[in-house]
């Protein structure tokens, strides 16, 4: 007489890849190590997979930090479509100011995600999205097609939430840098100056080597108020 006896536990079946799952992977390394770390074979061996079956759902590199940065935006519409201010007439200032600020504060947790936005060839929709929500704030404050045109520009990726930094004096240590900037004291004295009386060294706060919160939102502020001035002139 045969008596039907229980299976006994056998190995645990593998989650299927999806691209979700590999740009959650890439992210989680991006964030825990920077983004030099994130390499496709790196992925793999997060998720516990061959570097190969990840070309199934990111065609290469390139394809991933595409995935990613497009992520992040999603985040970031994420976080502004939860805000309700009001934004008729001169109430647009603030409502753009808060839009912009939430999302800095998403890329605040993916600190690497300046420098990949800088380095895309294409925009994607979350993006465009993004921007279609910023645009109807001024519009809501009766700011001009035209206004708004030149307001983009001058906004540049503050819109975004950061802050691209003209030039960056490098890697090394505060020490370093100061005294490499002492050996140039002759010849540009006056930047010399003032970058050695500004220095920033808070790398846990910033998006970049002066993209500080306080320096962000000091330009985010005049360039508001200058846009705003413009609004009631036109």
């Amino acid at each position: 007489m045969l008596v039907a006896t229980r299976a006994g536990p056998g190995p645990v079946p593998r989650t299927p890849l999806s691209r979700e799952r590999v740009l959650r992977a890439a992210i989680r390394i991006a964030d825990e190590s920077g983004i030099e770390s994130l390499t496709m074979r790196r992925v793999a061996e997060d998720l516990g997979a061959e570097a190969m079956s990840l070309y199934y759902h990111v065609a290469s590199k390139e394809a991933l930090l595409d995935g990613i940065a497009d992520a992040v935006v999603a985040e970031i519409n994420e976080a502004v479509g939860a805000l309700d201010a009001p934004s008729a007439g001169a109430q647009w200032k603030a409502a753009a100011r808060q839009r912009i600020l939430a999302a800095r504060q998403v890329l605040l947790r993916h600190p690497w995600a300046p420098r990949v936005f800088e380095t895309r060839t294409t925009t994607s929709l979350s993006v465009l999205l993004y921007y279609d929500g910023l645009v109807r704030l001024m519009r809501d404050g009766g700011f001009s097609w035209d206004l708004i045109h030149h307001a983009t520009h001058a906004l540049g990726s503050r819109a975004l939430g950061f802050s691209q930094e003209l030039f960056d004096p490098g890697t090394g240590s505060t020490d370093d840098q100061a005294a490499a900037l002492q050996g140039l004291a002759s010849q540009i004295p006056h930047l010399v100056g003032m970058l050695m009386e500004v220095a920033h060294d808070d790398p846990d706060s910033t998006l970049g080597w002066c993209d500080d919160q306080t320096e962000f939102e000091f330009g985010l502020d005049v360039i508001l108020d200058g846009l705003d001035r413009k609004r009631l002139e036109s």
